[in-house]
């Protein structure tokens, strides 16, 4: 039988984080978690699938959601991997580039003109590329997440940035609030567990 965790009502990041103290405290073969909301269902799904756990079902009845994953055999080791991941690791040289997080809070840079403040935006993710290796993640959060709509002409850019290899993670409780969720073209829907952790890991943080 899986172990039942009744995630509903609860906002980001409660859900997850619910479910990384059940992982870390019981290892469970099977388990089924219950959510109301869209954002909730993807943080919860990939981040059972970065512990090891397989998503075997994913139902939707009314307003609830209910995730059923199991343990594939072997993966107990591959659970810890996630976490480990997630401490900073040294630079096997000073010289190598450091791991650059960028961190965007509104659609627009500065104030006076939003129609000028979203063409800066604009440009500057479209000169992002410049950083080279060095650009490791961009979080968008609050009106941030806006930039990833298709609504957003700088979500092209974002999208040439996520093909070169650069993670983009969206805000899932920013979407939902703005009502945004299905309008997501680019990048993945995140969790403030993610933003904290991704912030504890990077070398240098750049904030808009």
């Amino acid at each position: 039988m899986p172990i039942i965790l009744d995630c509903e009502g609860e906002p980001c990041p409660n859900p997850v984080l619910r479910c990384k103290q059940l992982l870390d405290s019981q290892s469970p073969q099977e388990l089924q978690v219950v959510v109301d909301n869209d954002a909730a269902k993807e943080n919860v799904s990939r981040f059972l699938a970065s512990k090891g756990m397989r998503i075997d079902d994913m139902r939707k009845d009314g307003g609830l959601w209910t995730i059923t994953a199991s343990r594939a055999a072997g993966a107990e080791g591959a659970a810890a991997a996630p976490a480990a991941a997630a401490q900073p690791a040294e630079r096997a040289c000073p010289v190598c580039a450091p791991k650059i997080l960028v961190f965007i809070t509104r659609d627009v840079i500065g104030q006076g003109d939003d129609t000028l403040g979203s063409r800066l935006m604009g440009n500057f993710l479209a000169t992002l590329p410049e950083l080279g290796d060095a650009l490791w993640r961009i979080i968008l959060v609050n009106g941030g997440v806006r930039l990833a709509t298709d609504a957003n002409p700088a979500s092209e850019n974002l999208k040439k940035l996520e093909a070169a290899g650069v993670s983009i993670l969206v805000c899932g409780t920013c979407l939902e609030f703005f009502k945004l969720m299905d309008s997501k073209v680019v990048g993945e829907v995140t969790n403030m567990l993610d933003v904290v952790t991704s912030q504890h890991v990077a070398d240098k943080i750049i904030t808009l």
